[in-house]
């Protein structure tokens, strides 16, 4: 099912837009056709493609021509700078702030932490080349990395939690909301005192559930694309 919709993302079947058939799918992947209907089924479930009787299985074009930063794919952690893409460029990060801090008393909860525990407090910003579309400010119990470095912050932090604590951060729980920038925002976004932000603000868990990090993100109104899909069929 990855390795399908990484295809049709990647134009594969673009002068068609339809998939072979379930057959041909089979031989191509050396599975079964009934493991090809299961990957075909969740692709439909997820809107990339829809199935018409007696004609085959078809792509959505709305799918598509999906322009988020967001890019969610097999095998990948939910960290920005692994997941988040533009014409298949990476964001570029400048650590604006980085601290340790007593835990703030409205997120100890939400950490499952006390707030007389210690938490690194940093803020970054997310850039593509010249365009600075993100302010990202998150809270890391210190107990969860200990040895964590300023020059961790300016790369992959996901990643570097991979590689030391053997965990990925595979889960989320996000809000997603919108308001109005702030002058930080306009500085450091580029934004008119009439433009706003959207928002992204909650928890990060490691695969074993541990709650990692929390974070609020704040981004540039014209970088705020969300995309889903809704069906009332079974």
């Amino acid at each position: 099912m990855h390795e399908l919709q990484n295809q049709i993302l990647d134009g594969e079947y673009q002068e068609t837009m339809k998939l072979p058939d379930e057959r041909t799918l089979s031989q191509t992947f050396g599975v079964s056709r009934s493991s090809i209907k299961r990957a075909l089924k969740l692709l439909a479930d997820k809107g990339a493609v829809f199935q018409k009787r007696g004609s085959g299985t078809f792509i959505n074009p709305i799918f598509v021509k999906n322009d988020s930063v967001f890019h969610y794919k097999n095998g990948s952690n939910l960290g920005i700078s692994d997941s988040f893409q533009m014409n298949g460029q990476s964001p570029q990060i400048k650590l604006l702030s980085f601290n340790v801090e007593r835990c703030p008393k409205e997120l100890a909860t939400d950490l499952f932490i006390k707030d007389t525990d210690f938490v690194y407090a940093f803020k970054r910003l997310r850039s593509f080349d010249d365009q600075s579309f993100m302010i990202e400010t998150g809270y890391i119990p210190i107990k969860i990395l200990p040895q964590l470095e300023e020059k961790t912050l300016t790369e992959s932090l996901f990643k570097y939690v991979e590689q030391v604590k053997k965990q990925g951060v595979t889960k989320s729980y996000l809000t997603i909301g919108v308001s109005p920038s702030t002058e930080e925002d306009r500085t450091e976004l580029n934004l008119l005192s009439t433009e706003p932000v959207g928002t992204l603000s909650g928890i990060f868990f490691l695969d074993d559930g541990t709650p990692f990090e929390y974070s609020q993100m704040r981004l540039r109104y014209d970088y705020m694309n969300y995309h889903t899909f809704v069906s009332l069929e079974d």
